[in-house]
């Protein structure tokens, strides 16, 4: 006559929960045509804008360094172009920041939750 030996009354009974799911298939999405576009359409408007701030950032750097003749002529007052480039690199950040977060809303995120919620389906 065999017996099983007793279970150990320390260790927890095995479960049949299958537990969470497992992680979505990341490089599947990435390799979609859905994430292509999100990623088109993100570096599309993202790469342009940033390299033209640069330049206009080095522009207004470079005419500091150079061109001081240029940039004291008075416009009025007190005012001179120095001071009023320099507020327009405050304004254009502003206006860019401005730009990408409804480039975003409108175009990036619907894109973006559309691929979250195939992926939070599939898993």
């Amino acid at each position: 006559m065999s017996t099983a030996p007793p279970a150990d009354p320390g260790l927890p009974e095995p479960s049949t929960d299958p537990g969470p799911p497992g992680p979505p298939d990341c490089a599947a999405a990435q390799s979609s045509p859905e994430f292509t576009e999100l990623r088109r359409s993100h570096r599309s408007f993202a790469f342009p804008l940033t390299v033209a701030f640069i330049l206009w950032y080095l522009g207004y750097v470079l005419l500091s360094s150079y061109a001081g003749g240029f940039l004291a002529v008075q416009v009025f007052g007190h005012v001179n172009v120095a001071f009023l480039l320099g507020i327009a690199q405050f304004v254009t950040t502003f206006l860019i920041a401005w730009w990408y977060a409804r480039h975003a809303a409108t175009r990036l995120d619907p894109k973006a939750e559309a691929i979250k919620s195939r992926l939070e389906g599939d898993a």
